[in-house]
């Protein structure tokens, strides 16, 4: 097929296209093939790589291996709670590759990716092509090609909604080998012992804090190429740690390096500041360095971070980056059911929504799935509830002010509180009641999509 070969799909041949491969792809077209739609998933990779992919797997992560807190009382905890109940792929995957994280669900990002990737492959309703897509999928579709969208597919979608389509830059931490790490330099713990001691800490006195903030502030980085010099904006959620040292010597340490909870057996004290490293491999021999994404260059990195305590002859498995990413201006041109407003038959998921987080892009793919394949059965969809998790997500990216729009992650004052529980003035109860009532909300919402 010549319209093949040039980058552009073909219309008939399945029922819906799924452009992109990450997390939000990959569960967009398992939901759509476990309702019956034929899929064909095209992805880029490895025949167009990326700067931060490492495989060619579906659902690579390429930041942390981290899917965040997990405890229902947490808005993540419940979006999480809310795609199981409509049978996600991405967090039972998630959850058979887990490794020990505190509070948080983070995974073997091997396992993970080799999980997601062997179901998809085995579905015999789903296609997976591997070339890079440069024209705008017709008929109905998904486009959950994230951050690292071609240049050729953006301008497309830049093209199609003009001044909607934004950017913003996403960072990646460093990941240390464990053989390398002094062990008699840090300690295990996790924060007021939540998840037992799944941590390692490396505790800083006020000196070696604030020489490091200097080093921080003195160390070279890796220039911004011309094109993106400026559109600079960064995710105020996933900040370069030079960038937060900027704002002022104590950021650091009231952020991802604060010492609250934690406690050096070596002194009985709080230390002044704490670096964390989490596991990113179920046999613990990698661990992440958690926050500490960056824009220094590599030998920087090197040289800075080997100053902290029990890294002196750090081994690193990955180092820190930075990349593009880009989203568009969603209450602008998106309506509750993630439908672009010029073309209804082409809905985003993932990133590009404006959502922000592994687990929130997979729940944009889920809900994208879900409705477009009830829609293709003659069904009225509706938008989930908004006292749901799902029904936040939906409310930032179609309800808001698209005026300053920028990427978020879930959270409770996304979730609309039912009028009868607002009564509740302890808070842990009345946000037990909010999960459970909203499980049970979302579950009614997918059986009517049935």
């Amino acid at each position: 097929m010549m319209n093949e070969l040039k980058g552009s799909i073909p219309v008939k041949s399945h029922d819906v296209f799924v452009v992109g491969g990450g997390l939000a792809g990959s569960e967009a077209a398992w939901q759509l093939a476990e309702a019956g739609v034929t899929v064909r998933l095209v992805e880029m990779r490895p025949s167009r790589p990326t700067p931060v992919h490492t495989t060619d797997r579906l659902a690579e992560l390429v930041c942390s291996n981290s899917l965040r807190g997990d405890a229902p009382s947490n808005a993540v905890g419940l979006l999480k709670r809310e795609m199981a109940v409509l049978d996600s792929l991405i967090i039972r995957a998630a959850r058979n590759a887990a490794v020990p994280a505190g509070g948080a669900l983070a995974v073997d990002r091997d396992l993970f990716a080799g999980a997601v990737t062997d179901a998809i492959e085995a579905h015999p309703g789903i296609t997976i092509e591997r070339r890079e897509v440069t024209e705008l999928p017709p008929g109905p579709a998904i486009l959950a090609t994230g951050p690292l969208t071609s240049r050729a597919l953006h301008q497309e979608l830049e093209d199609l909604l003009g001044e909607g389509s934004l950017a913003f830059f996403d960072a990646v931490a460093p990941i240390v080998a464990r053989d390398s790490i002094n062990r008699e330099r840090v300690f295990r713990a996790s924060r007021y012992d939540k998840g037992g001691d799944d941590y390692l800490n490396i505790p800083l006195d006020r000196e070696n804090y604030e020489l490091f903030v200097a080093g921080l502030l003195a160390a070279e980085r890796v220039a911004f190429k011309d094109f993106e010099t400026d559109e600079l904006r960064y995710f105020e959620g996933c900040l370069p740690i030079e960038v937060m040292a900027e704002r002022g010597l104590d950021t650091l340490r009231h952020g991802p390096m604060k010492p609250v909870g934690l406690v050096d057996p070596s002194t009985g004290r709080q230390p002044w500041a704490v670096v964390q490293l989490r596991q990113d491999d179920l046999a613990a021999e990698h661990w992440n360095m958690v926050g500490f994404q960056t824009k220094l260059n590599h030998a920087e990195q090197k040289r800075l971070f080997r100053t902290l305590p029990g890294l002196a002859e750090a081994r690193f498995v990955r180092l820190g980056m930075i990349h593009r990413n880009t989203f568009v201006n969603a209450p602008a041109h998106l309506d509750g059911l993630l439908r672009l407003r010029v073309r209804p038959q082409l809905r985003l998921a993932g990133q590009m929504t404006g959502v922000e987080g592994y687990v929130e892009s997979a729940a944009t793919g889920l809900m994208a799935a879900r409705t477009l394949a009830a829609e293709l059965r003659g069904s009225d969809v509706r938008p989930p509830p908004p006292d749901t998790a799902f029904g936040g997500l939906v409310r930032h990216l179609s309800a808001r002010s698209s005026a300053g729009f920028q990427p978020a992650n879930i959270t409770w004052g996304l979730i609309a509180c039912p009028p009868d529980l607002r009564v509740l003035r302890n808070k842990r109860q009345r946000r037990e009641a909010q999960t459970e009532r909203a499980q049970e909300a979302i579950a009614a919402w997918g059986a009517s999509l049935v």
